[in-house]
């Protein structure tokens, strides 16, 4: 699993059916600092996050796996996760970037 940061929302009018329902996001992967790490991807989301939402993603065939309308897919990135803090053990501490707006499920860990 890796970390990233919704950025934005991509609309895509016409697509394979096995992504109908399904919003597709543009993810900022983050390291464990929640700094930048490597350039935005497009990950379909299954978690319902929105932008600004810190969310935990899977890519590969592992992502494919996590389509609810089938795992026969083409599918690269897939959010199947927000986050609600982060915990290092260094200095730096602990970070909650967790956005008030989205419809997250309460009691979920990571």
């Amino acid at each position: 699993m890796k970390l990233g940061k919704v950025i934005g929302r991509v609309v895509s009018t016409k697509k394979l059916e096995c992504y109908e329902g399904l919003k597709l996001l543009l993810v900022q992967p983050l390291d464990e600092h929640l700094n930048n790490a490597g350039s935005p991807i497009v990950a379909y989301d299954t978690v319902r996050s929105g932008e600004g939402d810190i969310v935990f993603f899977e890519s590969g065939k592992e992502a494919a796996q996590a389509n609810p309308n089938g795992w026969f897919n083409p599918g690269d990135a897939a959010i199947i996760g927000v986050v609600d803090a982060v915990n290092t053990d260094d200095a730096r501490g602990s970070h909650s970037p967790r956005a008030t707006h989205g419809a997250h499920s309460a009691g979920e860990t990571l």
